[in-house]
């Protein structure tokens, strides 16, 4: 039989922290004080509360989420690559540190259609930028590299964060 995941115990303060946050951040220099002014807490108690719902795992991260064609940067490629599993912590580290990756992460492969391990999202003006970004890349990896592809954006994708939903039966969070 199934174990329910239990589901960590929120105050009414941090549902309206959710729910002064879902749509996101203010852009402004004092987020956190901002916020608080709506809801009652100090810059300090909002951080606080983040930082545990964080902790306890209803917040999975607190990040920014650009729109990246908004900023003039309409060719997005996701460069999957091949690499030696025994190198890719160290050169996941190092294609993630550079400025025109966004993110980059491990994925298990899926043999033998999917050999790709190593995922980094590269952003550009154009494709012409975003496969020398990739070539740079390439020349990083060297001879850890067996093969390698970009897979261009073709529309964005709804971005959103924590959404809050209460119900009679319990309360919870998407």
């Amino acid at each position: 039989m199934n174990n329910p995941v239990p589901v960590p115990e929120l105050d009414e303060i941090d549902e309206a922290l959710i729910r002064a946050t879902q749509s996101g951040l203010p852009i402004t220099s004092t987020p956190y004080g901002d916020i608080g002014l709506g809801i009652g807490l100090s810059p300090d108690e909002v951080e606080q509360r983040l930082q545990r719902m964080l902790d306890i795992g209803v917040i999975r991260r607190i990040g920014i989420i650009p729109n990246h064609y908004q900023f003039g940067y309409r060719a997005n490629g996701m460069s999957v690559w091949d690499i030696d599993d025994d190198r890719i912590d160290e050169m996941g580290e190092t294609i993630g540190a550079l400025d025109f990756v966004s993110h980059c992460y491990r994925r298990p492969r899926h043999l033998p259609e999917w050999p790709f391990n190593l995922f980094a999202m590269v952003h550009g003006t154009s494709r012409d930028i975003v496969e020398a970004h990739v070539a740079e890349i390439r020349k990083i990896l060297g001879d850890t590299v067996h093969d390698h592809r970009i897979l261009y954006s073709r529309r964005i994708l709804k971005k959103t964060g924590l959404r809050w939903r209460k119900s009679k039966e319990r309360k919870c969070c998407e």
